[in-house]
């Protein structure tokens, strides 16, 4: 514990503070061994975990900065590098060309004749599917363009175009691995789409075929933790090797290394070999190397007959595992991953035991137990990351639990029968199929429910409020237990929030304000914006790139009915929520922009028009139109078409007026949009708000801005995005020009209310507070 928090602290508020924070906690434990002489060695070994941890990640952070590839980013340069890949490719939308992006992470091995070793993340938009099928430990050449990383984990973000230049292909480990993920995908193809999804992110920790509205139940229901391999994972196949790690040291041992007869020193080394091959093919994410640890901690201890406990090998884990891997001290994975083990070992055993005493038949009981063990310890920081509390999660995760284990250990059979075995892969990927769909079933059913998840305080205050709860539901869970009728009473109110067959009137003000004019939806990493035309009624700009969030916006700003639907172009992160617009609402049109790129986008959206029977058509070039008290212009794209552009560049651009009020969409416009806009219309006029082109990235126009210098300037973008969005000069230059400025990965969803200039007001939602159900936040 000593060394994480000497990490944590390290990397959130810089060496110095950490060390001045080490030394008050020392002269403190001090004061305190003097009194207690017995305290003095567990105080000397918790400061020197402490100092080993800070020094590793001062070590760490100044990796970042060292060497040539730090300076090239600052300048933004180019050069010919050598490049070895480190994880696996990943896909992203909307990247600074606004085109879909190949996000790989690597390390910089050679700056044209110099050697260094400097961590990237890699972005290409050219050739993607190259870049995706690029395995861990290749090597490339290319000429890249440097970029700073503005979320300070990597040393620079990196730029190439074209297909990958491989030089040298993956090593013999990483492609056998490769080999491996690519036959368990290849044996559940024929399976139902939710099972032949989900399959692989159960077993190797492949989910590049989970769709985003199958992850968006899981989150909903606190089963993200099974979208990917876990920990668990391990914990199954270890447990079929060496049978209940209680046992595993007697006489009376169990599990598959038993029955083979093998002693307890070659059972250690095929449970280390086991693991390490389970880190090599399901990658090292830190729950997997959370688990490893634990697993050869445990196993080590198997091998030599020590006695050994669960808790002490956890503790190892995590020291060797924050000395080795800083970053690992504020990774909120790797911090749930702790959490929930942790809970596992010391809440659930005497959990289960109390509810076995009173009747609790013990399968349940200790299935109970670990649900609500893992609850508690783990949703204080669920809050603090997303302002929300599952109703439905710990009944959710008795209901999935009993399908993993199957899932997994068939799920890996076919797994290792794949390259040798292609039928008898296929054959156990469809047994492994149906355990799968059950998980999928269990989460899409849960999320369905209309209170499965309520909004929260969120930030820290959030956090330590559910932590106070949970601790006095806990100290009141005896009292409870004995009073059957007050255990029904609650079980019904939770059954009455969970299905909510009554509307639940509002007792506090609440976002959004009755009176909203206008929008912007907190969709992450894309644009969805709602501009109200009456009661129940909006024109909406774009739907952002999941279809679950942009229904949440538009149930709580109470709309059903949307006259006009504009994308502003068919980029990813500004039209694959299209679902979620039309679920359950009446919409007129569709309008779009006159360039059909990308091809993906367009086909996505026409087909879902036309199974909806909504028209859609070209945007007009200069049209006006109106709705309501609401009238448009569309400014851009220009009459005479785009017909060499890029989809940024073909980006509707709109003029609103609403009452008094002006605002200015200008979608994803690049710089070149933004000074022809200038040119075209030398009377446009300033504008209360501004709609920040691209997600405030660092290109915009500064004549632009100084033009119509916004009152209030809205920044759609998603919180930890790669590209570094917003830029900080772009939100320098806003306030420059006098802007007051929100983003929706810090403030959330953002209203604006007033008719006129004069009483223009906005409110919004931060990560702090409760959405869309909570009290009334943030009057700018």
């Amino acid at each position: 514990m000593a060394a994480w928090a000497g990490a944590a602290l390290t990397a959130q508020v810089g060496t110095a503070a950490a060390v001045a924070v080490l030394a008050a906690v020392a002269a403190t434990s001090a004061v305190l061994a003097g009194r207690r002489p017995g305290l003095s060695l567990a105080v000397g070994a918790a400061l020197l975990c402490g100092v080993t941890g800070a020094g590793s990640a001062a070590l760490a952070a100044a990796d970042l900065t060292r060497g040539p590839v730090p300076e090239l980013a600052r300048h933004r340069s180019t050069a010919q590098v050598v490049l070895r890949v480190t994880g696996d490719p990943s896909r992203a939308g909307g990247g600074p060309t606004a085109r879909p992006l190949a996000v790989v992470p690597a390390v910089v091995e050679r700056v044209g004749p110099v050697r260094v070793r400097s961590q990237v993340v890699v972005m290409a938009s050219d050739r993607l599917d190259a870049w995706l099928r690029l395995v861990p430990s290749s090597r490339l050449r290319a000429a890249a363009r440097f970029a700073p990383d503005d979320r300070g984990q990597t040393a620079a973000l990196v730029r190439i175009s074209g297909a990958p230049s491989v030089v040298a292909g993956p090593n013999s480990a990483q492609r056998v691995a490769a080999g491996l993920r690519a036959g368990l995908r290849k044996a559940a193809a024929p399976l139902p789409a939710d099972a032949r999804a989900l399959l692989p992110g159960l077993v190797v920790g492949d989910t590049s075929a989970v769709p985003e509205d199958l992850a968006d139940a899981f989150r909903a229901t606190d089963l993200a933790h099974l979208t990917a391999v876990s920990g668990g994972n391990l914990t199954v196949l270890l447990v079929l090797l060496i049978g209940p790690p209680g046992l595993a040291a007697r006489p009376e041992r169990k599990g598959l290394a038993a029955r083979l007869g093998l002693p307890l020193r070659w059972t250690a080394v095929a449970g280390a070999a086991l693991t390490l091959g389970f880190v090599l093919v399901c990658r090292p994410d830190p729950s997997v190397l959370r688990a490893a640890a634990c697993g050869l901690v445990t196993l080590l201890a198997v091998g030599t007959g020590r006695r050994r406990s669960l808790l002490p090998a956890l503790a190892a884990a995590v020291l060797l595992l924050v000395l080795y891997q800083p970053g690992l001290a504020t990774s909120p994975g790797f911090v749930l991953s702790v959490l929930a083990t942790g809970s596992l070992l010391v809440l659930a055993p005497p959990w289960a035991e109390a509810l076995r005493r009173r009747g609790v038949p013990p399968r349940l009981a200790e299935g109970v137990a670990v649900a609500a063990a893992a609850q508690a310890a783990c949703g204080p920081l669920i809050v603090l990351l997303s302002a929300r509390v599952s109703l439905v999660g710990v009944p959710c995760n008795l209901l999935a639990e009993p399908a993993v284990g199957p899932a997994t250990v068939l799920g890996f059979g076919a797994t290792l029968a794949a390259p040798v075995a292609p039928p008898a892969a296929a054959a156990l990927a469809w047994v492994a199929g149906w355990p799968a769909w059950w998980v999928a079933a269990v989460a899409r059913r849960g999320a369905a429910l209309p209170g499965a998840d309520v909004g929260w305080p969120g930030g820290w205050p959030g956090a330590a409020l559910l932590a106070l709860v949970t601790l006095a539901a806990v100290c009141c869970g005896r009292w409870l237990l004995h009073r059957p009728w007050v255990c029904a009473a609650l079980a019904l109110a939770l059954l009455l929030a969970l299905l909510r067959p009554l509307p639940v009137p509002r007792m506090t003000a609440s976002w959004p304000p009755g009176d909203w004019r206008f929008a912007m939806c907190d969709v992450g990493q894309g644009d969805a914006l709602a501009l109200s035309t009456g009661p129940g009624a909006a024109v909406l700009v774009d739907t952002g790139p999941d279809p679950a969030p942009v229904d949440r916006c538009l149930r709580a700003l109470r709309v059903r009915t949307v006259p006009v639907l504009v994308l502003t172009h068919f980029d990813a992160d500004h039209v694959d929520g299209l679902p979620g617009v039309l679920r359950g609402r009446r919409v007129g049109e569709i309008e779009t922009t006159l360039l059909d790129e990308p091809a993906r986008g367009v086909a996505r959206v026409r087909g879902q028009a036309a199974a909806s029977g909504v028209p859609v058509r070209r945007v007009v070039p200069g049209e006006e139109q109106r709705a309501g008290p609401l009238s448009w212009q569309v400014l851009w794209p220009p009459p005479e078409g785009l017909p060499d552009a890029e989809s940024n560049d073909a980006s509707i651009v709109l003029l609103v007026r609403d009452g008094g009020l002006r605002l200015l969409l200008l979608g994803d416009a690049e710089p070149p949009v933004q000074e022809e806009l200038l040119a075209r219309n030398p009377d446009l006029p300033p504008v209360d708000v501004l709609k920040v082109a691209h997600h405030g990235s660092a290109y915009q126009s500064a004549a632009l801005l100084a033009r119509v210098r916004p009152r209030l300037a809205l920044i759609s973008v998603g919180a930890g995005n790669p590209y570094g969005h917003p830029a900080a000069r772009t939100v320098r230059a806003l306030r420059g020009f006098g802007a007051t400025v929100l983003r929706t990965d810090e403030d959330g969803p953002i209203a604006v209310t007033g008719d006129s200039s004069a009483d223009l007001s906005t409110t919004f939602v931060p990560k702090g507070t409760a959405h869309p159900d909570g009290p009334l936040a943030g009057p700018g």
